[in-house]
């Protein structure tokens, strides 16, 4: 489905990120991963053959240079872009009274800004491919309002709309844009979670129990694919029928 294609992944050394890149490259992608995690993104990269580029989604120097560095590459063309990385500072369960600015504020400049610069550094290298796709990943807590996650969720719900706008004007590139939403996984990167919000997940999907990576990585590599540019705008809730949008 995806080989020859040459795909940018955000966030890939470890949780759903470096497991999108292990169902991306069993699909014969090539791959490019970044993180700002160099150590944990090597050994991932170095395991499915793939190359990384440390990147800090914090800093538009960094965000840049990696842009730059691609385009210098081989032929400048990129065909892929999954806008993983993110954090998620709060979401252990703070009143939005208690949240302080500070932390406001990096959530939405690694989650925003940085989803933002990441698809302005590779929009030349998508256009230049013909058929550009992009992949936001979302959260389904901005489509039914968690409690006491608001700076992310209120991050999350910014890169939905980004998704819809990027779609519009990106579309007459045949560049398709479209995000997912999943809810909680079961990833080492939600050991932190309680688990009475894990249990509020497994017991309220539409189809009921916990949710593995996989189910995630299958859509997001379709809508990587060629044939899924009629579904560009859309923001697909892929939580087991936890939500509907």
């Amino acid at each position: 489905m995806l080989q020859d294609r040459t795909i940018l992944v955000t966030g890939a050394a470890r949780g759903l990120g470096a497991e999108i890149a292990r169902a991306l490259a069993a699909k014969g992608a090539d791959l490019v991963l970044a993180d700002i995690s160099a150590e944990e993104g090597r050994a991932v990269a170095e395991a499915l053959g793939a190359r990384f580029i440390s990147v800090d989604l914090g800093d538009p120097a960094s965000i840049a240079a990696l842009g730059a560095r691609l385009a210098g590459e081989g032929q400048g063309i990129l065909h892929g872009l999954v806008n993983n990385g993110a954090i998620a500072t709060g979401i252990g369960g703070i009143p939005f009274e208690q949240i302080e600015i500070d932390s406001w504020d990096r959530v939405m400049t690694v989650n925003v800004r940085g989803t933002w610069l990441m698809t302005r550094a590779m929009a030349p290298l998508l256009r230049a491919s013909g058929s550009g796709r992009i992949v936001n990943v979302a959260s389904d807590t901005a489509l039914w309002g968690a409690p006491n996650l608001m700076s992310y969720v209120a991050s999350k719900g910014a890169m939905m709309s980004m998704t819809r706008s990027l779609a519009r004007e990106l579309g007459p590139d045949r560049i398709g844009v479209t995000a997912v939403a999943p809810g909680i996984l079961t990833t080492e990167s939600t050991d932190y979670v309680p688990e009475a919000r894990h249990r509020l997940y497994a017991e309220g999907r539409a189809v009921p129990g916990p949710q593995g990576p996989g189910e995630i990585t299958e859509v997001i590599a379709f809508l990587l694919s060629e044939g899924a540019l009629t579904l560009t705008g859309q923001v697909l809730p892929v939580n087991n029928g936890f939500v509907f949008n």
